[in-house]
């Protein structure tokens, strides 16, 4: 298969040309060569952008990335590092949880006022704290 000019490469990746010079930058690809002033590149970078795609969801930093995928050569993945950031996305999903719950109690609280609710004087403690709010126990009627 031949090289793929930066504008084809950047259309198959859904991303801006600006995008693939600042991993370039960053040392996660490399072009191939040039074709006049067009960067042009293997056509196994495709798959790279999909690595680097695929850490960025995950909430991999792109220096992380940039550990686990060299430009040249097969990616030098850590699993550890994996099992660890599978282990951050699970706390999160239950921060979250218990987040989208208490909004939707404080939503139908038939509490007087937000203010004596409960769950939203968790939900607020929580902001104030920099935390997630944890469950209270309720007062009767809210």
């Amino acid at each position: 298969m031949t090289d793929l000019d930066i504008a084809e490469v950047a259309q198959r990746a859904g991303v801006p040309a600006s995008t693939l010079r600042f991993y370039e930058e960053k040392g996660l690809i490399a072009p191939s060569g040039r074709r006049g002033l067009r960067r042009q590149y293997d056509p196994g970078v495709l798959e790279r952008l999909a690595l680097i795609a695929l850490g960025r969801t995950a909430g991999f930093s792109l220096d992380e990335i940039a550990h686990m995928v060299a430009p040249d050569g097969p990616p030098r993945i850590d699993r550890r590092m994996l099992a660890d950031k599978a282990e951050e996305l699970d706390r999160r999903i239950r921060e979250m949880g218990l987040l989208r719950d208490s909004l939707r109690h404080a939503a139908v609280c038939p509490a007087p006022s937000h203010i004596e609710c409960p769950t939203f004087r968790g939900l607020l403690d929580a902001a104030a704290s920099g935390g997630v709010p944890t469950p209270r126990r309720r007062m009767p009627g809210s």
